[in-house]
């Protein structure tokens, strides 16, 4: 499995990249992997504020539907318009075409609870 050390990771199987006061979000390859083929991707929260752990959407599988749950605190600014047509995009590209909000974080961001490449393997072994 893919974990790319250019982002951080939740044991909720989120990943988080931030860059400024800018952080994209997706799930995991791991958390694709075990889902299965995703069918749709539910998320409306484009500017809203919202607290670290708070779910943000839904990702639907073919037999499950799972909360997602943002790692940091902070304003969703962007949404992956294009996961709409293409949700297939979370199962082939985690890490690129499948990221799915975009989000103005409160600094400073607490990354205590994250987790880099290889303690997120070791997580999930």
């Amino acid at each position: 499995m893919n974990f790319p050390e250019s982002v951080k990771y939740t044991k909720d199987h989120e990943w988080i990249k931030i860059e400024g006061n800018i952080a994209t979000i997706g799930i995991t390859e791991f958390a694709q992997h075990e889902l299965g083929d995703i069918v749709f991707v539910d998320i409306d929260a484009k500017g809203k504020k919202l607290e670290a752990n708070e779910v943000f959407g839904t990702v639907e599988a073919v037999k499950t539907v799972s909360d997602l749950f943002l790692p940091v605190a902070g304003t969703i600014t962007e949404i992956n318009d294009s996961l709409e047509a293409n949700p297939e995009y979370v199962n082939n590209d985690p890490y690129g075409k499948g990221w799915m909000v975009k989000m103005e974080v409160d600094q400073p961001v607490n990354e205590e609870h994250l987790m880099d490449a290889a303690a997120y393997g070791k997580l999930v072994g």
